[in-house]
């Protein structure tokens, strides 16, 4: 059986107690944690940086799948790899050089991810696929904790799911955005590998069983 991950969001968490959270996300047996770093620019808001993330490293031995929602990216992978992440996924419409970017996360010693918007087709990445360790597909227009799924976007999880064992290519399809008890079967069975939930996590109420 196909081994799945869920991958709770600190976006939903309370930010004034990061450890408990942490804490939270291990005892459900995660083994990833999901941390989206927002520059008020690529995205509305605006989250945490590199100090909060080294200062919970030290605190948790969760995978911290750090999420770029910002613009130039390239100018900060190396202080995110330095504070404690360990796969560092970026957003496919915030940069140009994205090859480049992908091999200097790889020298970092880091897993390299691309993350695509609703907007952004699974096409887009046909030049890069057989680089990267993580293909994150939004399913929600990122900035926000509590959106609604967009069904349409599910069926990019298939179509990477499909690309990934036509080409023999070795990434991770992961799904952010909207994941709840009446959605996580659907992008589940579209073959997610890793499935981040925020909102739904940590109101207690969510359900996974796979």
């Amino acid at each position: 059986m196909k081994k799945r991950f869920l991958a709770p969001s600190l976006l939903s968490a309370d930010f004034s107690d990061l450890n408990s959270a942490l804490a939270k996300i291990e005892s459900a047996g995660c083994e990833f944690v999901h941390i989206d770093v927002m520059d008020g620019h690529f995205v509305p808001q605006i989250t945490y940086g590199q100090p909060v993330i080294k200062s919970i490293r030290s605190r948790s031995n969760l995978i911290f799948d750090v999420h770029l929602m910002v613009e130039r990216p390239e100018e900060m992978v190396d202080s995110f790899a330095a504070a404690g992440a360990d796969y560092l996924t970026f957003h496919y419409e915030s940069t140009v050089h994205i090859h480049r970017l992908i091999q200097h996360i790889h020298d970092l010693g880091k897993k390299a991810g691309i993350s695509i918007v609703p907007s952004t087709p699974v096409s887009a990445l046909s030049e890069i696929l057989s680089e990267v360790d993580m293909v994150l597909v939004m399913t929600v227009n990122p900035g926000f904790g509590g959106q609604k799924l967009i069904p349409s976007c599910v069926k990019k999880i298939s179509e990477l799911e499909q690309l990934k064992y036509e080409n023999g290519y070795d990434y991770l399809v992961s799904v952010d955005g909207g994941v709840n008890n009446d959605t996580v079967e659907s992008v589940v069975n579209a073959g997610a590998d890793v499935v981040v939930s925020g909102s739904a996590f940590f109101s207690g109420k969510f359900n996974w069983e796979y």
